[in-house]
């Protein structure tokens, strides 16, 4: 029977380079002051012995976890998925490991991820913040000096720096498109968690991504002399069932929409599968876009038509300005990030007499 392995200790690569526990403790550890051939006899023994350094007993004597908690809302979206990339690939390279804690966009997830975070002592915060009436645990997150960077989302009354993407000139473009090709009723299908006479009136849901797509599509369409109706504005669809649902409640009946547009590629997803069901043609019978670019976008037929968002760079955007903060560095300013609009074969002139 094999015995259990059992873990170096700095005792022993002290031993095997020649030199005190303390001289190879700071080594390892990457603090205090110790000669290059020090270090490299101590780098060398800890290699031959296979010394692996106890991440606990390190922030214990740093104060440093070299750990960053990334919080997120739904890391099933692809958004997420590809800004995580472009944060853990960043904090990599810079020597940070990433807790990741995914609060399924429910505020009582969010705060119990920031406190769990929290008593793992992570050097710093990313977080995308769910929508909610305020932010106390965030903001106690800064009064209490802990480096925090938002990101997709903004919270004007907390003092971090955020990562966000202007929308509005891409979904200006779309509108234009759509109108030019004789479109005059848009629906628009998102998750968020709003009510669709309201979201114009709550601040809150203008410093969200589907707050800044749906201004953007209001002013557009008011420059066109058309109303975004509030009817045609489904919010709240938590489900594939309940973007079914909106789906088809507004591309069918009297008045139908002739143009859909899905907040982000889930949306998209059970949209497409809803048209597909009614037997509707894209984009013959339906005009369809998205607010967002997965892989699989340019891939179906029709290709869809997309406003693209520079996601893997709002993470590596974020990731650079939470390392800064970390690092007790002056705050650079936060990238202006834009989205732009992709014309692909999912949109084209409305159907006639509609």
């Amino acid at each position: 029977m094999r015995s259990a392995r059992r873990d170096v200790t700095i005792g022993e690569v002290a031993a095997r380079a020649g030199v005190s526990r303390a001289h190879a403790a700071r080594a390892l550890g990457g603090y205090g002051a110790v000669s290059e051939a020090v270090l490299s006899r101590v780098t060398a023994a800890a290699e031959e012995l296979g010394y692996r350094a106890n991440s606990l007993a390190k922030s214990v004597s740093t104060g440093r976890s070299q750990s960053v908690g990334v919080v997120v809302g739904d890391i099933e979206n692809p958004f997420f998925a590809l800004s995580v990339r472009g944060i853990s690939d960043t904090l990599r390279r810079a020597g940070y490991d990433v807790i990741l804690m995914n609060t399924g966009e429910s505020l009582e997830l969010e705060i119990d991820a920031v406190r769990a975070l929290d008593g793992k002592r992570v050097d710093g915060f990313l977080v995308a913040p769910v929508l909610a009436p305020e932010g106390g645990h965030l903001r106690a997150l800064v009064d209490a000096g802990r480096p925090l960077v938002l990101f997709d989302r903004d919270i004007p009354e907390i003092s971090a720096p955020s990562v966000v993407v202007d929308v509005r000139a891409a979904a200006h473009q779309l509108v234009d498109d759509l109108v030019a090709d004789g479109h005059r009723r848009i629906g628009f299908v998102s998750t968020l968690s709003s009510s669709p006479a309201l979201w114009q009136q709550d601040p809150q849901v203008a410093q969200t991504p589907v707050g800044r797509r749906l201004l953007g599509l209001g002013e557009a369409m008011s420059d066109h002399d058309l109303p975004l109706r509030p009817e045609d504005v489904r919010m709240a669809a938590r489900s594939a069932e309940d973007i079914r649902r909106h789906t088809r409640e507004l591309v069918t009946g009297e008045g139908p929409v002739t143009a859909l547009l899905a907040s982000d590629a889930v949306v998209a997803v059970s949209a497409l599968e809803e048209l597909r069901s009614l037997g509707l043609d894209v984009p013959s019978d339906i005009s369809v876009a998205v607010f967002d670019d997965p892989p699989w976008a340019r891939l179906i037929s029709p290709p869809l038509t997309v406003v693209s968002q520079p996601v893997l760079e709002i993470g590596v955007a974020a990731a650079e300005l939470l390392i800064d903060a970390m690092a007790g560095r002056a705050a650079a300013a936060v990238p202006e990030l834009s989205a732009h609009l992709v014309r692909r074969g999912s949109t084209g002139p409305a159907p006639q007499g509609r």
